[in-house]
């Protein structure tokens, strides 16, 4: 499958599972209309709907499309790692029960693992 070129960065994040500093993604505080998609593969991850201010240094949704997003185990055994469920690449981690939104959900996410599109 031929999937879109990479930074080393970007590499770093979604292939490597990294992640971004805290408060240096461009999408951190960004609130325009429009969809996030995956950045390796272009799948559409998150509505701009669904993106809010959690403070945390990373954008923050309180819910994906439905099925673009796989949960996993994180390797800390503390946290669940989400994943872009067309290629698998990494996205961040999500966090539940911490109350910010009536989901009850926060998908931490990398800015480097997504694109934004705007809305027409």
């Amino acid at each position: 499958m031929a999937w879109n070129e990479l930074t080393p960065m970007e590499s770093y994040v979604i292939e490597k599972k990294g992640t971004e500093y805290p408060f240096s993604g461009e999408y951190d505080d960004f609130y325009e209309p429009g969809m996030y998609v995956c950045r390796r593969c272009d799948a559409e991850l998150y509505r701009s709907i669904d993106k809010f201010d959690a403070r945390c240094g990373w954008p923050a949704f309180d819910k994906e499309v439905e099925g673009a997003v796989n949960r996993l185990p994180d390797p800390d055994g503390f946290r669940t790692e989400i994943e872009c469920a067309s290629c698998g690449g990494h996205l961040g981690h999500v966090f539940m029960g911490e109350g910010f939104t009536p989901t009850n959900a926060r998908h931490c996410v990398n800015s480097l693992s997504m694109r934004f599109v705007p809305a027409t």
